[in-house]
């Protein structure tokens, strides 16, 4: 009875670790891509400083068509995108920081439970072998 217990509370974690992993891979996958975007957005911001105070032909690559626009509307345009991916960021920084947590979390209940059954651990190891 008791092992069966042990047992089901192992998968449990295991489900737990595997579930908590992919969802911090995922978290810092979408961090790097907003880090990308944050990027972009600067170095757009600094070319277009550079530039005279002219109207600007912008390509519109999903609409297939051209634009002018005034300097002013594109650097606006690239400040928002700047200060919306720091804010994104910060939110994945912390929901990283959560999921790195619950990971440790995680790792020590499984790392407790096969401290309290010496024979499940073998099983595991003679598994993964």
């Amino acid at each position: 009875m008791a092992d069966e217990t042990v047992r089901t509370a192992f998968i449990e974690i295991q489900g737990r670790m595997i579930e908590t992993t992919g969802k911090l891979k995922q978290v810092q996958i979408q961090l790097r891509n907003k880090e990308a975007e944050k990027k972009r957005a600067y170095l757009t911001l600094e070319e277009l400083k550079q530039l005279a105070e002219i109207q600007i032909l912008t390509n519109l690559l999903a609409e297939r068509k051209f634009i002018l626009e005034p300097k002013s509307v594109l650097m606006e345009e690239q400040e928002q995108k700047f200060k919306d991916s720091e804010t994104a960021i910060s939110s994945l920084q912390t929901s990283k920081e959560y999921l790195e947590k619950q990971m440790a979390e995680t790792e020590n209940n499984l790392r407790e439970l096969l401290q309290q059954d010496p024979a499940l651990a073998r099983q595991i190891m003679a598994l993964s072998v």
